[in-house]
């Protein structure tokens, strides 16, 4: 059975899967934590999926790393 690999098989559009290097592919080599590999998803998707939304969300993640990890609040 050749079975297709989960990499090349994306839900809901194509937005990773047209970059040379899907962002899963480079945060799951480099062992990057959850808050950081939301933050390289959204950036990389941003022209592709939800425009300004995506960098909203980037932000937001950001802004919760900040928070979480060096305790800052603005």
């Amino acid at each position: 059975m050749n079975k297709q690999r989960a990499l090349d098989t994306e839900v809901g559009g194509n937005h990773y899967r047209n970059l040379p290097i899907q962002p899963i592919e480079f945060i799951t080599k480099n062992n990057i934590p959850h808050i950081e590999a939301c933050v390289i998803k959204y950036v990389c998707r941003h022209k592709y999926k939800n425009g300004v939304e995506d960098i909203n969300k980037a932000i937001h993640y950001l802004e919760l790393l900040k928070e979480l990890t060096y305790n800052e609040n603005e």
